[in-house]
């Protein structure tokens, strides 16, 4: 369950409503409603979102608390341009293992990824482009 699915479950909870009522009340299908408990559908539209903190007047926290489990939930991931092969390889093998990952490396990683701003921080790798060559400079 994403986070953001499991915001939402639980404020419908906290408000005593069912499904359908919530579909009713935002303006939505129940099934849609449903999907993003489930975590079918991925993070709901930013209109979805207005409607959720109007009709649930959710306060200024409780709106901060739903951005960063939208924000959590997203499934993809776009790399810079210029990211370093290294880091193209380690998420690939990170998408190999995913589905088989022990809690306890996913705490591993959480864990190293918070001790980042107590590192000294590493000359990046330089970045190699290809050089384009002048007409003159190209041999066929």
């Amino acid at each position: 369950m994403s986070p953001f699915s499991h915001f939402l479950h639980e404020l419908r909870l906290q408000h005593q409503i069912r499904q359908s009522e919530l579909a009713e009340l935002l303006g939505y299908e129940q099934s849609y409603i449903s999907a993003l408990e489930v975590g079918i559908k991925g993070p709901p539209t930013d209109e979805f979102v207005g409607k959720l903190i109007t009709t649930m007047a959710l306060a200024p926290s409780a709106q901060l608390e739903l951005r960063e489990a939208i924000a959590a939930s997203d499934r993809k991931l776009a790399l810079p341009a210029d990211s370093p092969q290294s880091v193209y390889w380690m998420l690939k093998r990170l998408r190999d293992q995913l589905d088989n990952l022990h809690p306890l490396q996913v705490k591993m990683i959480q864990d190293a990824l918070a001790i980042r701003s107590s590192l000294v921080e590493p000359s990046p790798e330089p970045v190699r482009r290809l050089k384009r060559r002048r007409r003159e400079e190209a041999t066929m």
